[in-house]
């Protein structure tokens, strides 16, 4: 990876629904750089089981953990040096509103949303996203695949709701340059060459948000 590419990309976050395999492919950048995974903290979220048990009951106390641990997270970046170390993600604290708009109640999102402006204006804006799409089907065969006790109960309705979400969020957003992957052409942590290749492509996004293409596939 040549320097002057990563040079303007200090802080690159790999983001997409439940089950498409950020955290993996963040780790896989992270190593190839030399620098920080920031990775999220899901399975310590002591309401996420009953979340998905019952969706409505259990929202609000859900979402505040998730927005509390994230903003925790991502405020301690701020104490690191984002000028010489590069951190690698796999989730965006903007991402958080998502879910809200997704499972809380008019008024409950009007509670979060208050808390969120107040937290969102301190944070480090991502240089770089990698937004990874797959379909349901793949989704939920890679939920399953890797047996998580409170992800049994998912509904696959759910899970597409929450596609269509991240694709809307994602068709508006203009934040910071993304690079659009579709995660289910190939194996990107079990291919190194072609998890370079599409680093580099990342890294090489000056603005706007583009399409990835693997190389020899049309």
């Amino acid at each position: 990876m040549a320097e002057g590419q990563a040079r303007d990309a200090h802080f690159i976050v790999v983001e997409g629904v439940i089950g498409v395999g950020k955290t993996s492919l963040a780790k896989c950048f992270a190593q190839m750089l030399g620098g920080f995974p920031l990775l999220e903290v899901v399975e310590q979220n002591p309401f996420l089981s009953d979340f998905y048990r019952d969706r409505r009951a259990f929202a609000f106390q859900t979402q505040i953990f998730f927005l509390l641990s994230r903003y925790r997270q991502q405020r301690a970046l701020l104490q690191r040096d984002l000028f010489r170390e590069r951190i690698v993600s796999d989730y965006m604290f903007e991402k958080d509103r998502i879910f809200a708009h997704i499972n809380l109640d008019d008024h409950e999102l009007d509670m979060y949303n208050q808390i969120f402006s107040l937290m969102e204006r301190e944070l480090p804006k991502p240089d770089r996203i990698v937004y990874l799409q797959a379909s349901i089907e793949l989704l939920l065969e890679r939920i399953s695949r890797r047996g998580r006790p409170f992800e049994r109960q998912m509904d696959p309705e759910y899970l597409e709701v929450l596609a269509e979400a991240y694709a809307y969020f994602f068709a508006h957003y203009r934040g910071s340059p993304v690079l659009v992957v579709n995660a289910a052409e190939v194996d990107f942590v079990g291919n190194p060459a072609l998890a370079r290749h599409l680093l580099q492509a990342a890294l090489q996004l000056r603005e706007g948000t583009a399409l990835f293409h693997p190389p020899g596939m049309a």
